[in-house]
């Protein structure tokens, strides 16, 4: 949403916090390489948890490569959402893409997984959960009880 000012607004749901918070606590490096610019994304992300916060990119890609880099990960095992247009190259050099159900259809295209939920409507969760549960991983921390 965009206010009369010009001021960008998200909504964020709450299952998708859950989900990423978990998987940090997990050991799991979350990333998130945006083209929106809205120091509420930033707050609402670091106070998850979440340490690797790109927000304003202008080529992903490239962003994406260098986290890979810095973090000593492979492409092959970085898992990486997207829904539109700047996130086709990205999601061509990696090993799962994953889409929310409302990607375009270029992007749903590409995707190995795409979820049945929507962007903002807890796709997020779904895909931290789904990966988290082929690595049965997807447990409480201090408990051998499935979330």
């Amino acid at each position: 949403m965009i206010d009369s000012s010009g001021n960008e607004s998200r909504t964020f749901n709450t299952k998708d916090g859950i989900a990423i918070k978990h998987a940090i606590e997990n050991g799991y490096n979350i990333a998130i390489i945006s083209g929106a610019n809205n120091e509420g994304i930033r707050l609402r992300l670091k106070n998850l948890g979440v340490i690797n916060i790109l927000l304003g990119s202008n080529n992903k890609l490239k962003d994406l490569k260098k986290y890979i880099k810095s973090n000593k990960l492979s492409s092959e095992e970085t898992v990486y959402m997207g829904d539109d247009m700047p996130d086709i190259n990205p999601m061509s050099y990696v090993g799962l893409k994953t889409c929310p159900f409302d990607a375009i259809p270029e992007v749903r295209s590409i995707s190995d997984y795409v979820s049945p939920k929507k962007g903002g409507e807890g796709c997020v969760r779904d895909i931290i959960e789904q990966t988290l549960k082929v690595q049965n991983n997807w447990k409480l921390k201090d408990s051998s009880q499935n979330i």
